[in-house]
């Protein structure tokens, strides 16, 4: 049995919390405003989520910048711009003394109903099609996948609707992998499933010892992880150009963050496969600083592509960070794995003028 999100267990009860309260203050709400009822009250106060916020874009991040926000855009409405519907909501609250607890209460309990869609980055769509592996065994990783006219994208109305939080153990769980061209999905039946592919065919079929080693260790990470569906991906073998036949760049690792979208990539590169020269007798020492300098040019020249093209940073790791993979694992991948909800900087301006 899978375990419970002690995160959605605690947002339950708060919601049972306020709910209770909403119920206790309801009596007294109606008698000083003259609300009908219930249901009257509650659908004055719920229809404003959808003028006050662009439901479908907003990136809320806490209760507070939802009532801050909210208030303010009632406040703006009217006194601003005069909107009889928000004055009389307005004036309601400034009378009575239970109206506003009620409705700050409602607002946040509307905050915690709804936090996971409003509290995501939502990528954009082209941003929400990741192509990988080798280019006869490519898989695409989409957001909400949808087969048409022989091709796979996205659909796009459903993206801030996703339910698993973006590039993560539960995404790649909820999707599948998508064949390019064909209406075929790769689907996993559970977690070890999805592990085992990623590490025994896209991996190693890269040639690499070293990315090898970090996946085996990426692996024991999910597999003891306390809640292993939001353990952002080690996406392997990124590819620069999608599914363009003209093969440019494969990025060795990629993680995304699941809540701020950012990039950050890891290349391995030893001397043996990016440094080293072979043939080299017969060639003047100027030669051989000529043709070194050229493959540093090229290393370099991709990074700077994938920073451009895709806003991907990355870390690029040699020899002597190599030497020791499970240190190299702990210490600079690991923090991208464990990333921490962002909170925003709130203005309580509107807060403190509404109570005094």
């Amino acid at each position: 049995m899978a375990k419970r999100d002690p995160n959605k267990t605690a947002r339950n009860r708060m919601i049972a919390s306020i709910k209770e309260k909403l119920r206790e203050l309801l009596p007294t709400v109606l008698a000083e405003t003259g609300f009908a009822g219930e249901q009257s009250l509650n659908a004055t106060l719920g229809s404003k989520n959808d003028e006050f916020f662009d439901l479908k874009h907003d990136i809320i991040n806490s209760q507070e910048e939802f009532v801050t926000r909210w208030l303010d855009k009632l406040k703006e409405g009217a006194l601003k711009h005069g909107v009889a519907a928000h004055a009389s909501i307005w004036n309601k609250l400034k009378k009575s003394t239970a109206f506003r607890e009620y409705a700050i209460l409602f607002i946040k309990r509307s905050f915690l109903n709804h936090f996971d869609e409003l509290s995501k980055s939502r990528p954009a769509v082209e941003d929400a099609e990741l192509w990988i592996g080798q280019e006869n065994a490519s898989y695409g990783l989409l957001v909400c996948p949808r087969f048409k006219d022989g091709e796979w994208e996205n659909d796009k109305s459903e993206i801030r609707a996703f339910g698993e939080p973006y590039w993560t153990i539960g995404h790649v769980m909820h999707t599948g992998l998508v064949i390019p061209g064909k209406n075929t999905k790769f689907p996993f039946k559970d977690i070890e499933q999805y592990l085992v592919f990623f590490k025994d065919t896209i991996v190693r079929n890269s040639g690499s010892k070293y990315e090898y080693e970090i996946a085996e260790l990426y692996c024991d990470f999910v597999r003891n992880h306390q809640n292993p569906k939001s353990v952002p991906l080690l996406i392997p073998e990124f590819r620069y150009a999608g599914l363009a036949k003209k093969h440019i760049y494969r990025l060795d690792f990629l993680i995304i963050n699941p809540f701020t979208l950012d990039k950050i990539g890891f290349e391995l590169s030893p001397w043996s496969t990016h440094g080293y020269l072979s043939k080299i007798k017969e060639l003047t020492q100027k030669k051989i600083n000529e043709i070194a300098a050229d493959n540093f040019a090229k290393e370099i020249k991709k990074h700077r592509a994938y920073f451009k093209e895709h806003d991907i940073t990355t870390l690029i790791f040699t020899d002597d960070d190599l030497k020791d993979t499970k240190k190299l694992f702990n210490e600079e991948i690991l923090p991208y794995l464990s990333p921490e909800r962002t909170q925003v900087q709130l203005s309580f301006q509107i807060m403190e003028e509404f109570f005094t």
